[in-house]
């Protein structure tokens, strides 16, 4: 039995972060469905929810109102979450027109994004984090996919601002999203992305679906899309940077936050899990946002039964020793943070071992239902 617990764990370890990604590759390059893209400009609401983000709204304003797009083709929509500082004034503080700030009570955000949406007018509702800076071209990058009639939505490419200080993690964070941004391509090339990041995406107005608390907002309006028979795709030259999480710990409780909402936002979705409806997109989702945000428990239960068998030959000892030594150089590459070596060799280790622990916390949660429908955005200088 215990034989059988480690190669049934080892092959579900491998087909995820072996077998899916390169499944996905494959059928990208072999069975590509290409869709069509223009220059178009439609109206656009852009709607960014905020929360105490008197650092940093009024340079996303500013930053929107720069981008390259008609002005008279384009609205913003500022939805302040019961802020408790400046964030209203500092939004409207340009009595630019084409910016509206509502100065809701506390709602949480996917209350603040529903009423943003409802008072939108753009027949495409984009949507933005409050801390994501658009690279000027964005905005058009991201419509022109919507030339294509089966086109419902589109995932900008988020991208993680480079600094000299990086802790281990944040460099393990960045190179993940390289590896993400070659699947999404794939994914796109042969028909759907799994879903859009909150950075930046954008929906037809027609096919936005309100929000409910306790999952990830930019999962279930994306998603939305597909359900309703059109198709997600990804836009990489609509790029939107961010800053990543200085500190362990504040990344750790953003994974956590991210891996709970997702998991509960798939329950949601679970139609989508039929492969008899929407084809290899549900091995997709089951594979990308089920299995390896469960990683932990095969991973744990691999160890466990290799360690046990680690007499009876050399494969059980040599995956015992590997996992020993993973977990041992994240939690060195975690306990030392931004110092040089760290950075340098210990980012993909910190970063594997973070998210595998935030995951098994995220993985109570959902058990426990333990739902997470409010919180405090926490922003480094």
């Amino acid at each position: 039995m215990t034989r059988v617990l480690f190669w049934a764990a080892g092959s579900l370890v491998a087909y995820t972060y072996v077998g899916f990604p390169a499944l996905v590759l494959a059928r990208g390059r072999l069975r590509p469905r290409p869709h069509h893209r223009a220059r178009i400009t439609p109206s656009v609401s852009i709607v960014v929810a905020a929360r105490n983000e008197v650092a940093a709204i009024a340079g996303k304003v500013d930053n929107l109102l720069g981008l390259d797009y008609p002005a008279a083709r384009l609205e913003i929509v500022v939805a302040s979450d019961g802020s408790q500082d400046a964030t209203v004034a500092e939004a409207g503080r340009r009595g630019e027109a084409r910016v509206r700030v509502l100065d809701l009570p506390r709602v949480g955000k996917a209350g603040a994004l529903n009423a943003a949406a409802a008072q939108a007018r753009g027949e495409v509702l984009v949507f933005t984090d409050a801390n994501s800076m658009l690279a000027p071209g964005a905005l058009r990058a991201l419509v022109a996919p919507l030339a294509d009639p089966d086109v419902g939505g589109v995932a900008g490419d988020q991208r993680y601002l480079p600094d000299a200080g990086d802790a281990a993690v944040a460099r393990g964070e960045r190179g993940y999203w390289d590896l993400d941004r070659a699947l999404k391509r794939a994914e796109s090339r042969a028909g759907n992305v799994i879903s859009a990041t909150g950075a930046l995406y954008a929906v037809r107005r027609e096919l936005f679906a309100a929000v409910p608390d306790g999952v990830t907002d930019d999962f279930a309006v994306s998603t939305a899309v597909i359900c309703k028979g059109r198709r997600l795709v990804f836009a990489p030259d609509a790029v939107a940077y961010e800053p990543v999480g200085a500190s362990a710990e504040a990344e750790f409780a953003r994974k956590v936050r991210v891996m709970t909402r997702g998991l509960n936002a798939v329950i949601l979705r679970r139609e989508l899990l039929d492969p008899r409806r929407h084809g290899f997109y549900a091995l997709q989702l089951l594979s990308h946002k089920v299995l390896r945000r469960l990683m932990a428990v095969p991973l744990l239960v691999m160890f466990g039964s290799a360690a046990r068998l680690s007499g009876r030959g050399a494969p059980y000892r040599l995956v015992a020793a590997a996992h020993g030594t993973v977990v041992g150089l994240g939690a060195a590459g975690l306990a030392l943070g931004r110092r040089a070596p760290a950075r340098r060799l210990l980012a993909l280790p910190a970063y594997f071992l973070l998210v595998n622990l935030a995951s098994l916390r995220a993985l109570a949660n959902v058990a426990r239902r333990r739902g997470i429908d409010r919180w405090e955005p926490r922003r480094e200088p």
